[in-house]
């Protein structure tokens, strides 16, 4: 498709995959926008001058290529070959790419190499259509990760295998009469499927006896699966982009994009999904001459990313947990999770809250446990690694006679009680340290020849061959599977003290994190992965960033916090599935309902964190955490019952007027300290050592929730006409502040390149509320931290913070200036809570 865009400067020369992470190629600072029907690609170009005045460098575009139809987060690709006609197609985006270049603006593109959509009608994805037609003989049957074996082929071929397609919604005697037969295709709602050539004239039973499918009700996906699915959404089938073909056509469309000076870097989506990271981000950084490239890796408690990934860094998480969590106070988080203890309860709990074993950390082995139970989520994934474990002892008697059940055992207990997302080792390559250390701590000791040789195998310690090093593979994509859904998105909805520690990537066992900690990370950071970008709110928090630093208070006021959350259970009246006597079943004579209260606990985050929130808005974040807790309904066995009470407990706090005047006060109350939360962590995100990305609409407050809730439209428009307003501070405007701190750190940023990270330190009785740091000679951050203990111990009483030598400090944030030397605290951050100096006009 020709093109009317300007052409692109020459790009710079890359020697080597490593020139990803050059300061020439990197970002600035990026500005992630959601593309979809309703903000299309034409959207985004009119958007342009804004966020080029805003200050940022790149744009940061959700997935572009082809979706399923109405997708609003376009990780549902039908179609590899072109850009998404429902973003205004290659078109749009080359107007895009002109746009920005003529602002200075470059492109960073989200890639999904891991899956497809399943979509419907099944014929948007015609590499799949063709294996569903053709079976194990289409020439694509290579691109999809589907265990023919799993399942008998067709009467006439037994042996060759079918794909399990759970899409009915019963038995398939019970739906017999909603197939229908239409010329080369076979139609069940507004599913199309394709019949293997010859078949069309059978009679039914004979027809679907003959197909390259198995047809089945889709509560039999869990056990019976046999292709690999993004975590457990059958909506989305694997893709083998290990395989050079496979690696080549669904890239072609996007790196001749990069060769075209359209799109200039890349993150990659879910690369704990693929069969070998480094192979695919090594063959990508050959294919791109080292283009700045950034991985959604999950990094866990002291994880950390693989030095020989060709990449600039991760997309950010580990950013936000150490930016939330240095203005998380320790202490009252722990408190708070006593306090939650009690509420649920009604009695005290033993031991101290935050001691080992930590409840969030059983919660989190709860989750993962159950994704690998018989019947659990993730059942069918075990299933294909037993029968591989199986056939690699039938073809080595040393290895043999283990059966079938005690192999799920051991893959459930290695699952469970690994510490990470998954390990890295390579069939063929010594293991990774770290990998084996991992391993070493999911066994736990054992002894048991079974769950050695699991672990064995898992690590490829045992040799190479395509069986030993298929198990190798699977266990590790497994791994991360049930990390994703037994933590984050099972134990992460059951255990709630403390809901804003509960993101992805977060550790809710370890709240909060010292200063000198967090100067530890930063330097690292700078010194490994001076590139990598930083993040507060994404597509994918739980909460953002704002309705977080909200949640951040309450850890300061625990006991206060607790018995106001009592009291607006009292106030709200019978819970969740009450019967008459008000406790659901449970007898009252001994205690509360765990169940009802723990719903309650997380109503009342949701109200604070998101106020003023619709009920629309609020029934659909609480019925989402429910489903996915799955304790008392879930998304494959909803409880009407339980839904329908959870529903109406959450509209009817609008519309009570003992209620809705304490929530208001007490959002009204938390407001100062919450203002203080907001703007220290955007500015600890904007200056600290790597590359901020700005989630859209986040320049100014957010108090968004779970997706969808944070996936929608952004007035872009609204927040260029109030750019141009005049920075001069209103007194309790936070979107002013934020907005106008957003642009002058982004300018700062754009202006030049921000220095050597050096702690400060303040001295004084309150020197622990300031968190200060220098980025080279000339540059100077500091931020309140635990902004309500601060005001409760005298405030600042004298503390003061050493600004370098060399001339007086302006502060971008109010034109104020300061002499270097001892400054007091009260007088740096009288107007706002946090400074952002520098010493140049």
């Amino acid at each position: 498709m020709t093109s009317a865009a300007e052409p692109a400067p020459p790009r710079p020369a890359a020697t080597s995959p490593s020139s990803a992470t050059a300061t020439a190629t990197a970002p600035t600072a990026s500005y992630r926008l959601q593309l979809q029907p309703g903000f299309t690609l034409h959207d985004a170009a009119a958007a342009v001058p804004y966020l080029a005045a805003l200050g940022v460098s790149h744009l940061h575009l959700s997935p572009l290529l082809e979706a399923a139809p109405g997708s609003t987060h376009g990780y549902d690709t039908v179609d590899h070959g072109r850009v998404s006609e429902q973003l205004g197609g290659e078109a749009a985006l080359r107007a895009l790419a002109a746009a920005a270049h003529r602002h200075g603006l470059r492109l960073l593109v989200d890639v999904v190499p891991n899956h497809m959509a399943v979509p419907v009608p099944e014929r948007l994805n015609q590499p799949l259509w063709q294996v569903l037609r053709d079976g194990p003989d289409s020439p694509y049957a290579r691109w999809f990760d589907i265990d023919w074996a799993a399942q008998p082929g067709p009467v006439d071929a037994p042996a060759r295998g079918r794909v399990l397609l759970p899409l009915l919604g019963d038995r398939l005697g019970a739906v017999l009469d909603q197939l229908v037969v239409d010329g080369e295709v076979l139609r069940y709602h507004d599913h199309e499927l394709p019949l293997r050539p010859g078949t069309s004239g059978l009679p039914l039973d004979e027809l679907l006896a003959r197909q390259w499918y198995r047809l089945a009700w889709w509560r039999l996906a869990r056990t019976e699966l046999n292709y690999r699915r993004f975590f457990t959404v059958n909506e989305l089938i694997a893709v083998r982009v290990e395989e050079p073909e496979v690696f080549a056509a669904t890239h072609a469309t996007l790196l001749r994009l990069h060769a075209d000076g359209i799109v200039d870097g890349f993150r990659i989506d879910h690369p704990d999904g693929l069969a070998d990271p480094r192979g695919y981000l090594r063959r990508l950084a050959g294919a791109t001459g080292g283009a700045y490239t950034v991985v959604e890796k999950i990094l866990t408690g002291g994880e950390r990313l693989p030095a020989d990934w060709p990449v600039a860094g991760t997309t950010g998480y580990d950013a936000l947990r150490r930016i939330d969590g240095v203005l998380t106070d320790h202490a009252g988080a722990c408190r708070l999770a006593g306090a939650y203890a009690a509420f649920l309860t009604g009695s005290a709990p033993d031991g101290e809250p935050c001691a080992d074993p930590h409840p969030a950390v059983a919660a989190a082995r709860r989750g993962r446990a159950d994704m690998t139970a018989p019947h659990g989520e993730l059942a069918a994934e075990v299933d294909r690694l037993v029968r591989i474990a199986l056939r690699i002892g039938a073809a080595e008697p040393a290895y043999a006679d283990h059966a079938p059940w005690r192999l799920r055992a051991a893959l459930r207990r290695l699952f469970t009680g690994y510490p990470a997302y998954r390990p890295y080792a390579r069939p063929g390559e010594p293991v990774p340290p770290a990998s084996a250390e991992q391993l070493r701590a999911a066994l736990d000791g054992s002894a048991d020849p079974t769950d050695r040789l699991v672990a064995a195998l898992a690590l490829g310690e045992l040799g190479s061959g395509p069986q030993k090093d298929e198990f190798c593979e699977r266990f590790a994509q497994t791994a991360a599977a049930v990390a994703a859904k037994g933590v984050e998105d099972t134990a992460f909805y059951r255990w709630n003290a403390l809901p804003g520690l509960n993101e992805v990537g977060g550790e809710p066992g370890r709240p909060g994190l010292p200063p000198a900690r967090f100067h530890d990370w930063c330097r690292y950071l700078e010194r490994a992965w001076p590139h990598s970008m930083t993040v507060l709110s994404t597509h994918d928090t739980k909460r953002s960033a704002d309705a977080r630093a909200r949640l951040a208070v309450l850890a300061e006021q625990p006991e206060a916090w607790a018995a106001e959350a009592a009291a607006w259970s009292t106030a709200a009246g019978p819970g969740p599935g009450a019967g008459p006597d008000g406790e659901g079943g449970h007898d009252p004579g001994h205690g509360p309902d765990p169940g009802a209260r723990d719903g309650d606990w997380l109503l009342w985050h949701t109200l604070v964190a998101a106020w003023p929130i619709d009920p629309d808005r609020l029934v659909a974040a609480l019925l989402k955490a429910a489903r996915e807790a799955k304790l008392h309904t879930s998304w494959t066995t909803p409880d009407a019952r339980f839904e329908q009470a959870l529903t109406a407990r959450a509209r009817a706090v609008h519309t009570n007027p003992g209620l809705l005047p304490r929530i208001e006060g007490l959002v009204h109350a938390l407001a100062p300290y919450a203002r203080a939360n907001t703007l220290a962590a955007a500015l600890l995100h904007l200056t600290v050592p790597g590359v901020p990305d700005l989630y859209q609409g986040s320049e100014e407050p957010l108090y968004t929730l779970v997706d969808p809730d944070n996936r929608g439209v952004v007035d872009l428009g609204a927040l260029a006409v109030r750019l141009t307003d005049a920075a001069a501070p209103r007194p309790g405007d936070l979107a002013r502040e934020k907005l106008h701190l957003t642009r002058a750190a982004l300018h700062l940023r754009r202006d030049r390149p921000l220095g050597p990270y050096r702690p400060l330190t303040a001295a004084g009785p309150a020197a622990d509320h300031l968190l200060a740091f220098a980025r080279g000679a000339d540059v100077v951050t500091a931020v309140t931290r635990l902004p309500y203990g601060l005001e409760r111990a005298g405030g600042w009483r004298g503390t003061v913070l050493e600004l370098p030598d060399g001339g007086p400090w302006t502060d971008l944030l109010t034109l104020r200036t300061h002499p270097a030397g001892p400054v007091p605290v009260a007088r740096l951050l009288a107007d706002r809570p946090v400074a952002l100096l520098t010493r140049r006009s």
